[in-house]
């Protein structure tokens, strides 16, 4: 009995184990830049027909091959890619959303994520701890969104990537809530209209604006996700968040739009839309709602990234309770979705 009781106070007294927290020290970063460099590379697009090796995988794409495999070897650990045979790679099922056009496709989000415009400024993540300002800034030496402007092919890899984001997630949104009770809906912020059109599908009485910048708009339009049936039921509208939100609709939808500002911007956005949002009307915010307790979230990954990126926030139900009875809404409900984010709507005071 004695050597038992000794043997569990032994256990009781013994140092937690650094393994876990090491493994991410570790891990994190050469994973997501193999992922980076394989879906930049279109590897994954190169072994749709079957296998190949990294002799020739290397050849196609003028890269060594011994770092490729490599980098190769690391995916394949973690089921992105299996080795088939030595020296030889193919496809599994998550390296298929690396690949391009596909139903789900991650390729572009995964190229996003490894650009200068994100990762780098994850390097200064300091400068936003000690400043409360976004790295992203100091890296590229402007505005984020003016560095868009400035830049078309960066633009373009961040369209694609919001765009294969949204076309994950917007059939769940529409299909959760009833936006068809509003008649009208502008999607503030919309971007290429990936959401308004899979909401105008969900609700074919609905008439549906898609209100942004206007070289977004131009971008849009060569998109065409509301095109088609859709084109009689839809209209584009030039859109500034400060200063310009565009009247005329009884619902407006705003998606990841909030979620880029601080909570003095974002009371100036909100106010903007209560100028325009009728008696009788709504705003809906669709956006991640991070948890009152500190239990696990995605949107606490998502937080971090916006501190760093824009110096903008997720927030607590309570926390958007409080812009709105800054700005002229109350809170009326929360409507949770098939994806992460959720529905709140609020309605004017």
């Amino acid at each position: 009995m004695a050597t038992t009781m000794q043997s569990s106070a032994v256990q009781s007294t013994a140092a937690p184990n650094p393994a876990p927290l090491l493994r991410i020290i570790m891990e994190s970063l050469p994973l997501n830049q193999s992922l980076f460099a394989a879906a930049e590379l279109g590897v994954a697009d190169l072994l749709a027909a079957g296998p190949k090796s990294t002799a020739q995988l290397a050849a196609e794409l003028k890269a060594d091959e011994n770092s490729l495999g490599r980098v190769l070897r690391l995916l394949a650990a973690h089921s992105i890619f299996a080795e088939t045979a030595p020296g030889s790679f193919s496809n599994t099922e998550l390296s298929h959303y690396l690949r391009s056009g596909v139903p789900g496709s991650l390729r572009a989000m995964a190229r996003f994520r490894g650009t200068e415009f994100f990762y780098a400024s994850f390097g200064q993540i300091l400068h936003s701890v000690h400043t409360g300002d976004p790295a992203r800034s100091k890296v590229l030496g402007m505005d984020g969104w003016e560095y868009l402007e400035r830049n078309p092919e960066m633009a373009r890899i961040f369209d694609d990537a919001m765009t294969d984001l949204s076309a994950l997630i917007a059939p769940g949104i529409a299909a959760a809530y009833d936006f068809s009770k509003w008649d009208t809906i502008m999607d503030v912020g919309g971007g290429n209209g990936v959401l308004l059109a899979a909401i105008l599908h969900e609700h074919p009485t609905l008439q549906g604006v898609l209100a942004d910048q206007q070289h977004v708009l131009d971008r849009a339009r060569q998109r065409s996700f509301l095109s088609g049936e859709l084109e009689a039921r839809s209209s584009m509208q030039p859109c500034d968040l400060f200063n310009d939100i565009p009247a005329g609709c009884r619902a407006y939808v705003m998606k990841s739009v909030i979620h880029d500002w601080n909570d003095s911007d974002s009371k100036r956005i909100l106010s903007r839309c209560r100028n325009v949002v009728p008696s009788d009307g709504a705003l809906l915010l669709v956006e991640f709602n991070l948890p009152e307790d500190n239990s696990p979230s995605r949107g606490r990954f998502v937080d971090v990234t916006m501190m760093v990126l824009t110096g903008g926030k997720e927030r607590t139900i309570t926390e958007y309770s409080a812009l709105f009875a800054a700005t002229g809404f109350r809170l009326n409900q929360v409507v949770r979705t098939a994806s992460d984010f959720n529905i709140i709507e609020a309605l004017p005071v």
